[in-house]
């Protein structure tokens, strides 16, 4: 039977009417289906951003690092012979001097001043009362003399016993040591009396007044001056201390356990000293007798000091002076060859030393034995051959068969 077109016109209707319901049913999957795909996205582990290094091989150095300071081999303190005044000293730091040739220092002898009428008064009654003294030891003196003889006289006739000339002899000894004190005393007075004469007899020796002119005790330069200005001095002040530049040494503070490792000869890097190349040095002593000092975080050290020459040309270190500041690298051992990673790519888990190693992009723990160290580098001697990547600081994210990328640092 033929479809009339009423019926065809409605199948058509219907059939275009179904069409967005269906789509409409399938939207909330879709949906659902999108969702679960982004929060999969987001869950799903991402690869770790690390810093890596290539195990190679090279050139590597054992060194212990501290700081140490410069000083000039052979220093010269110059002090003032006499007591006297000092002139001033027209010499700088850093001026050169010539041994025996330079004048650095002039003084001018100090004269006692004349004796006031109250001082001269009380001189000459200690002169009378000296002279006094001395009489009283003369005849204390010559009365135990004349005992003496007497009881040596009755001890030959038996009259008196051994002890008694003993004590007579005893008493004469004594006079006579007290008649020298005196006569000493007296000499001591009299002669302050004549060193302080009058006034007339200090200004004839004034004129004759002969300065006396320090010259420099050896080649080099002025490193201080401790006396500038004109003053009156004692015998034994530091006035100035001449020194030679070029000749310095570097003394070194290291551990006591480090210094016991060191011996003469060892090679010394002397870096942060101004220059842009590093200077060398050698051992040339560690000192026998060890300090303690107190460390910044106030922990009690054993330290002793060692004692480098410095090799390097003068005139490659023409800038360095006494008491400068370098930063030391004794160098304990030295190899060619070496296979080494960065330090800090290695940690500790009980006794055994550990690292990762970047294989096809996921971290592998591997068990290493390490070697020698420079503190920025260490030695591998197993579980790592030469051109494998290695992750430097992994922290605690990175974990076994973790995905890892690379980053550029």
């Amino acid at each position: 039977m033929p479809m009339k077109p009423a019926d065809s016109a409605a199948r058509n209707v219907a059939r275009d009417n179904s069409a967005p319901r269906r789509r409409r049913r399938w939207l909330p999957v879709t949906m659902g289906l999108v969702v679960a795909g982004a929060i999969i996205f987001g869950l799903w582990p991402k690869p770790i951003p690390v810093e890596t290094a290539v195990a190679s091989k090279g050139r590597l150095r054992a060194t212990v690092n501290e700081e140490g300071r410069t000083r000039v081999r052979n220093r010269y303190m110059v002090a003032s012979p006499i007591t006297g005044q000092l002139r001033r000293i027209t010499l700088d730091p850093g001026d050169p001097v010539a041994a025996g040739k330079t004048v650095v220092a002039v003084l001018d002898p100090v004269l006692p001043g004349p004796l006031d009428a109250r001082s001269r008064a009380a001189a000459e009654a200690r002169r009378a009362s000296a002279v006094a003294s001395v009489e009283k030891a003369r005849v204390a003196h010559d009365f135990a003399q004349t005992e003496l003889a007497r009881f040596e006289k009755l001890f030959r006739d038996g009259a008196v016993a051994i002890q008694d000339l003993d004590a007579a002899k005893l008493r004469a000894e004594q006079a006579a040591r007290e008649l020298a004190s005196a006569e000493g005393h007296l000499k001591q007075v009299e002669a302050e009396l004549t060193e302080f004469g009058t006034n007339q007899t200090v200004l004839d020796s004034a004129n004759q007044r002969i300065p006396v002119e320090i010259t420099a005790p050896a080649n080099g330069c002025v490193l201080r001056v401790f006396e500038k200005s004109a003053r009156v001095v004692t015998a034994g002040t530091p006035l100035l201390e001449v020194g030679d530049p070029a000749d310095i040494e570097v003394v070194i503070e290291v551990l006591s356990r480090d210094g016991a490792a060191i011996s003469p000869g060892t090679r010394v890097f002397l870096e942060q000293w101004g220059g842009s190349a590093p200077l060398e040095a050698r051992v040339r002593v560690v000192e026998p007798a060890a300090f303690t000092k107190i460390s910044a975080l106030g922990v009690e050290e054993q330290r002793v000091n060692v004692i480098a020459d410095i090799v390097t040309p003068p005139e490659q270190r023409r800038g360095l002076g006494d008491g400068f500041r370098v930063e030391a690298r004794i160098v304990m051992w030295e190899g060619e060859n070496i296979l080494k990673v960065p330090a800090g790519a290695l940690f500790r888990r009980g006794q055994e030393w550990h690292l990762f190693v970047l294989v096809n992009g996921r971290a592998e723990l591997r068990t290493v034995k390490v070697g020698h160290s420079s503190g920025a580098e260490t030695e591998i001697v197993d579980g790592v051959n030469e051109g494998e990547t290695v992750i430097v600081y992994p922290g605690d994210r990175v974990r076994e068969g973790r995905r890892v990328r690379p980053i550029q640092i």
